[in-house]
């Protein structure tokens, strides 16, 4: 089950359309993204919706930056850095090559990785600040160049910290989520912070499976979080699992994951807590992600969806749905049929 995506970054993706005259309402069409979503703070997309959503401004902005920086990038830049990368022996040598590959083109982004004592940071370089609608610009960069680095080694790479040179965004807490470390807004420069360690890493990947990720890049990189599995991820994709399967109506209790996950209950907790979440925050994401996929459908009854989910009455699940998202599961619905393209509020 992959994590549905704040509106924010919608509305921040289509700065750049905006900035250059293009409709943005037929794009968001093309996406199925219904426009009045945009009004609802609370509101969340697929990432299939979020993907399409990338591709389309790339096809209408004939560029991969989106509109959002000072200068267009090409499209087939990005594929191109990535095969240069994808033949290199290691991390370190391939994130170098990349950085190389992209300081050959006037105006591109300025990209540095720095070598300091038991510390490597790599740093967008590139004031962006005076350009508002390139905040975004800014933090897809690091998310990408993030994804991708673990994508080449197969490794989930942590980080120890991430900074970001522009004010805290009203969707600040769900760089939790993207990043998975303390995150700082107003730095100097727009950088994170990892082990030296994993630029010995070997780079496993091919041009065979460079083409498969190439199909849906950079959009699915953004939309996906990482490559392997911390213990949450593994907490998440055991809930996620025994929702599909439906054995039974309610999610397992942390006892029964820790006892699949062959560790003891306060292991569990403790990794959780080291992680910066909860299991009870990883349940409520689960629920949550399934109720916003299932209501953007709009085939399944509300009161059907509310069982699946394990609420034991309607009321709880339009609580619980209220403080997911600020909105009622009727209301997020009937927002999601009124803007579908062809239909009639």
């Amino acid at each position: 089950m992959s994590r549905t995506i704040t509106v924010h970054h919608v509305k921040a993706a289509l700065g750049g359309a905006r900035r250059l005259g293009i409709d943005t309402v037929s794009l968001l069409n093309s996406a199925l993204i219904p426009p009045p979503v945009l009004a609802d703070e609370g509101a969340r997309v697929t990432p299939e919706q979020f993907t399409r959503l990338i591709k389309e401004l790339r096809r209408a902005t004939g560029d991969e930056f989106l509109g959002l920086g000072r200068s267009p990038s090409r499209p087939g830049t990005f594929a191109m850095m990535c095969y240069a990368c994808a033949g290199c022996r290691d991390l370190g040598t391939a994130m170098e090559r990349g950085i190389r590959f992209y300081g050959l083109f006037p105006g591109g982004p300025d990209l540095a990785l720095e070598h300091r004592p038991g510390e490597v940071v790599f740093t967008v370089r590139s004031d962006l600040r005076d350009i508002p609608e390139s905040r975004f610009l800014a933090e897809s960069l690091m998310v990408v160049w993030h994804r991708l680095a673990g994508w080449l080694i197969g490794r989930r790479i942590a980080l120890r910290w991430a900074e970001f040179a522009h004010p805290a965004p009203p969707y600040a807490r769900e760089y939790d989520l993207l990043f998975g470390c303390p995150v700082r807004f107003g730095a100097p420069r727009t950088r994170a912070g990892f082990d030296p360690c994993w630029l010995g890493a070997p780079v496993v990947q091919d041009e065979a499976s460079l083409e498969a990720l190439l199909r849906h890049a950079p959009a699915g990189l953004l939309s996906r979080r990482e490559y392997g599995t911390t213990v949450a991820e593994q907490v998440r994709h055991s809930l996620a699992r025994a929702m599909r399967e439906g054995r039974t109506v309610r999610l397992p209790e942390v006892a029964q994951t820790a006892a699949r996950l062959a560790v003891s209950p306060a292991t569990l907790r403790r990794r959780l807590k080291d992680e910066g979440t909860s299991y009870r925050k990883l349940k409520d994401q689960v629920r949550r992600e399934a109720a916003v996929r299932s209501l953007a459908e709009g085939r399944e009854p509300i009161a059907e969806l509310a069982a699946r989910l394990g609420f034991s009455e309607d009321t709880a699940f339009h609580r619980a749905f209220r403080r997911w998202t600020g909105t009622t599961p009727g209301a997020y619905r009937l927002l999601e049929r009124r803007g579908r393209p062809g239909q009639q509020s």
